[in-house]
């Protein structure tokens, strides 16, 4: 009988200390996530030195709480998987050492990981992938479409030319006096507000699945300060729906012809943004008129997290891919 593979994940892009153990690349042992969210609220967004110093301090309460839950021991572990980017470089050097400094005395197999790769194989951990897929990856720092014909093969067919559609919610929400993470707040807004401001869709050149969420973004500052000015009041349940409205309307129909045109197998969602409902409720409403499958993934798995790194890193682990104690933060590390 096959062994059983277990996983080690450590995340550390961002500002969530996080281990996990995976077995076999679907099933989550645990997964234990320490959020910063608290500590950087008061900021209107993450402060790198202060992410990486409580990485710091939270690195080994997390990893000890891991096995605690698992009552696994370092014998019964294949390999450490970690975040080597992208990310906020002095938040990924804490998870990257980390990792190397238990790979040398444990003497395990290291594993680097692509963030986004993550973000991907979160959507394995509740159904077995159909290639070929089409990614939509939608987070803080990142909104791609990715076309994967077999494990750990990422073909970038379309990406942001300026703002991820996270970033322009964060953005958005901040001119809303919204507290951080904004996009959580301007979801909920959304659904009570309604889509009475006419807010532009930037579709870019024909047949491009390139996205643009910038000039949106400026539309919506414009739009409040022009109201300030001139007096009108304009409810901010109505700006979040019809900006969401813009940002939902172009993913959706972009993905959508994405997956009809390399008539994928598989559509699955992923990133921070694939938690919010308007966009979840949008797509699935879309594929539900096609016969091409759906997979957003439970809430939970959709932010930042280690069991998606150590989903990923089975997948690396079994096509033979090593990495040496040399290892470092790549905080603009490309996906291939």
């Amino acid at each position: 009988m096959k062994k059983n593979t277990l996983i080690l994940g450590i995340e550390t892009s961002c500002d969530e200390t996080a281990v996990a153990i995976v077995k076999d690349g679907t099933e989550i042992i645990t997964n234990v996530v320490a959020s910063q969210i608290e500590s950087h609220k008061r900021f209107g967004g993450v402060v790198p030195e202060i992410a990486s110093r409580h990485h710091v301090e939270q690195i080994t309460q997390v990893l000890q709480e891991a096995f605690e839950e698992s009552e696994l021991t370092w014998d019964e572990i294949d390999a450490i998987s970690v975040t080597e980017g992208p990310g906020l470089v002095g938040a990924l050097l804490v998870g990257v050492n980390a990792a190397k400094a238990l790979a040398f005395a444990k003497q395990k197999p290291l594993v680097g990981v692509h963030h986004i790769a993550g973000h991907i194989y979160a959507n394995r951990l509740e159904r077995e992938f159909n290639f070929p897929l089409l990614a939509l990856i939608v987070s803080g720092g990142h909104t791609e479409l990715v076309l994967m014909k077999e494990h750990g093969s990422y073909e970038l067919i379309g990406e942001t030319r300026d703002d991820a559609a996270g970033e322009a919610y964060d953005k958005v929400a901040r001119m809303l006096n919204l507290p951080y993470p904004g996009g959580p707040h301007i979801d909920r807004l959304a659904a009570a507000g309604l889509e009475s401001i006419d807010f532009p869709r930037a579709w870019l050149e024909e047949n491009s699945y390139d996205f643009s969420f910038s000039g949106l973004k400026s539309a919506v500052i414009n739009k409040i300060h022009n109201a300030k000015q001139r007096g009108e009041e304009l409810k901010n349940e109505d700006i979040a729906a019809s900006f969401q409205a813009s940002v939902v309307e172009v993913l959706t129909a972009k993905t959508l012809r994405a997956a009809k045109e390399y008539n994928v197998s598989q559509v699955i969602v992923a990133g921070g943004v694939a938690a919010n409902k308007g966009l979840r409720k949008e797509l699935e409403a879309a594929f539900r008129e096609t016969e091409i499958p759906l997979l957003i993934p439970d809430i939970k798995l959709c932010t930042d997290n280690a069991a998606m790194i150590a989903a990923a890193g089975t997948i690396a682990f079994e096509q033979g891919r090593r990495s040496g104690l040399d290892l470092n933060a790549n905080a603009s590390l490309l996906l291939k």
